[in-house]
């Protein structure tokens, strides 16, 4: 059916293409012939040929859209929708110098506030320009906002840890909305420990960010920070809404024990090669955050955010592979 609806179309595109010559042939006839028993002045006959120009210039214009017309119906609809643009994926962050910036004016308006005489630089991620620890000197002058009396219940703790959060968002890299508290410890000698995760995606986030941990004392003084949340979560979705997964979760297991898989550890890079008895499960879709590739020496490009499976192994050298959705590529095994 749709091979004959294309030839009609194809058919109908055709005569008009050549109706669309038609009136050149008349054109020609009656410019060769006389008007009456006069013959055409120099002055008329010269207006012809500019007239002839221009009809036939524009018909020709009118013809190649039509035969456009045609060759768009020789092509059938992609049923599989239309297609995430790949010269903008994977996703980037944004500029990373812009970001370095602006938390490291951040900070300096924190440690002024706070009373940290001596101007200091920043312990900032390289890839988020989040705050990676506190200088021991300003760590000491810091206080969580109080709530309730000399002795906080569970609930005001966290409300305190929430009110902190919201104050140290630009140097946190992440609003408390964003946040899902994941651990909340009393350690020995009278220090608590507070771990979050950024859970700011329809994903979840993979790759060993979108993590917080503030460490404090029983008096509300800080005595440590740390973050690699993901700055801007925001406009990193908006982004990720324009993303779809080009194969299935079976696709992408045949696609994994076809390949050779390469693992980054503290050696370097290692090709293995799953056994034969080894079982891949599928799971989920996840925002897997990688190092730019082609980081420069000293500056940072940033992260680059990959849309893709989770695979869990067993019976086989490696427990997780993660597996592009978009490029069809083993991106991460651990």
């Amino acid at each position: 059916m749709f091979l004959s609806s294309v030839a009609t179309s194809v058919s109908r595109h055709m005569q008009n293409f050549l109706c669309a010559f038609a009136p050149l042939r008349e054109l020609h006839f009656h410019a060769s012939t006389r008007i009456g028993s006069h013959p055409i002045s120099r002055k008329g006959a010269k207006a012809q040929r500019i007239f002839r120009k221009k009809y036939v210039t524009s018909t020709v214009i009118i013809a190649f859209a039509l035969l456009g017309g045609a060759c768009a119906a020789l092509r059938p609809p992609d049923t599989g929708g239309p297609r995430a643009d790949v010269r903008l994926y994977p996703i980037g962050l944004a500029d990373p110098a812009a970001r370095l910036e602006e938390a490291s004016l951040a900070w300096y308006q924190i440690s002024q506030h706070y009373g940290l005489q001596q101007r200091t630089e920043a312990n900032l991620d390289p890839f988020t320009a989040t705050l990676q620890s506190l200088p021991t000197d300003l760590a000491a002058t810091i206080q969580l906002p109080k709530v309730g009396d000399a002795q906080p219940t569970e609930e005001q703790v966290r409300e305190s840890l929430r009110r902190f959060i919201a104050e140290w968002q630009r140097l946190i890299g992440a609003a408390p909305q964003e946040l899902s508290l994941v651990e909340r410890t009393d350690e020995a000698g009278g220090t608590k420990l507070a771990r979050y995760e950024q859970r700011p995606f329809r994903y979840p986030l993979r790759g060993g960010y979108g993590n917080l941990m503030i460490r404090f004392r029983n008096d509300g003084k800080l005595i440590a920070l740390s973050s690699n949340c993901l700055p801007n979560a925001e406009r990193i979705q908006s982004a990720l809404n324009q993303i779809s997964p080009g194969v299935t979760r079976e696709e992408a297991v045949a696609r994994v024990k076809a390949q050779p898989i390469t693992v980054s550890n503290t050696t370097g890079q290692q090709t293995i090669t799953l056994p034969d008895n080894a079982v891949l499960d599928p799971g989920q879709l996840v925002v897997y955050a990688l190092p730019h590739p082609n980081q420069s020496p000293g500056q940072s490009r940033g992260l680059e955010l990959h849309l893709a499976w989770e695979i869990s192994v067993t019976n086989g050298p490696i427990k997780k592979i993660y597996f592009d959705a978009v490029t069809s590529q083993v991106i991460a095994a651990t």
